[in-house]
């Protein structure tokens, strides 16, 4: 029987030698996945241990860390009231499948003190959360690097909701080598769409309703982006003429959508431009709410480097925003798909559909 069945005796790994024994046992059996937390593990970690788990098999070994990185912490933020709840983690993490979770101390991870040498996220790592958490994204990636190291897996597994987090990893796997495949595994949410967060436990019940217009925002934009693409399609199936508004009324369209789809055909280019106005109307309603959200940004980028797209973006993107409500600062993002700019019908001929599209 594997370690991670038993799950009534799952007990804290302390020190790095007592996690070295662990996987140095656990080598011949196959192959090994880590998911780094901070603990309070909620049902999105959970998922994150159960993707570790299928991914490495019934013989495999998945390790969660849960460590506080006082690093990644900057002045004012919340490291002294970051909820620390091991026993139930410990709970959590069997249940989902981990074999250990290593739970170090301060000490143990930074035996000497903070490291004189860390690693610089570079110029992505100063943009968004960087730029609102200086040296944030250099904690981060400073212990997911010792971390990579101690765990020793083949895998590691991170959330999407901290997508920035998770391009500056993969970035950083990539640009110094390491021996391991990074996994991004899609944002868990609550029942009323809010992303499931340790930080959600610190809302009120009124603030709670004002923090659901961060995912509300996110979903106005990808209907947005999704209406503009099938009124482009729509507009398409009619002739390209002074016609074109009767051609789609006998489709069964009213005078006003027909009016749409025209547009939408017209100017294609202008969906990176919809979606971050269909964004920031939900936020600024939110803004005027008791209690008022307070944006820190609203950025649709490159998934790559996290600079702003332009409106004529095609490929892929990721609407990402930060907002506090009342003392507590929530993060969400979301991506999306671009399709290219549909060439334009010389009169009395059809558009193209956009690419994608059903024909």
């Amino acid at each position: 029987m594997s370690r991670h069945t038993d799950r009534a005796g799952l007990a804290p790994v302390r020190t790095r030698a007592e996690l070295d024994a662990l996987l140095t046992a656990a080598a011949p059996r196959g192959r090994t996945a880590v998911v780094m937390t901070m603990g309070a593990l909620h049902d999105g970690h959970a998922t994150l241990v159960r993707a570790a788990r299928r991914h490495v098999g019934p013989d495999g070994f998945v390790t969660v860390t849960v460590f506080v990185n006082p690093l990644q912490f900057g002045a004012g933020e919340d490291l002294d009231r970051y909820p620390r709840t091991l026993d139930a983690d410990l709970a959590v993490a069997a249940e989902a499948g981990a074999d250990a979770v290593f739970a170090p101390g301060v000490d143990e991870v930074y035996p000497g003190g903070e490291p004189q040498v860390r690693i610089t996220a570079g110029p992505m790592g100063e943009r968004l959360e960087g730029a609102a958490r200086p040296g944030h994204f250099d904690g981060m990636l400073t212990v997911v690097a010792k971390l990579l190291h101690l765990t020793r897996p083949d895998a590691a597994f991170f959330g999407q909701k901290d997508a920035q987090q998770l391009a500056l990893i993969r970035r950083m796997a990539r640009d110094l080598n390491f021996p391991v495949e990074i996994v991004g595994v899609p944002t868990v949410r609550e029942p009323d769409g809010l992303a499931l967060s340790s930080r959600n436990r610190y809302l009120s019940a009124p603030e709670r309703r004002t923090a659901l217009a961060l995912s509300a925002a996110l979903f106005a934009a990808r209907d947005r982006l999704a209406a503009q693409y099938a009124l482009r399609e729509r507009a398409g199936a009619a002739p390209a003429s002074l016609g074109r508004a009767e051609a789609l009324s006998k489709l069964g369209e009213s005078r006003a959508a027909a009016d749409a789809h025209a547009v939408a055909a017209a100017a294609p280019a202008a969906a990176a431009d919809a979606v971050r106005a269909a964004a920031r109307a939900v936020l600024t309603d939110a803004e005027r709410a008791e209690p008022a959200l307070v944006l820190d940004y609203l950025a649709l980028v490159d998934p790559a480097d996290f600079t702003e797209v332009p409106g004529d973006h095609a490929g892929p993107a990721i609407l990402a925003l930060a907002a506090r409500v009342g003392t507590t600062r929530l993060i969400d993002n979301l991506p999306l798909a671009f399709e290219g700019a549909a060439p334009a019908a010389r009169d009395g001929e059809a558009a193209p559909a956009a690419p994608g599209a059903s024909t």
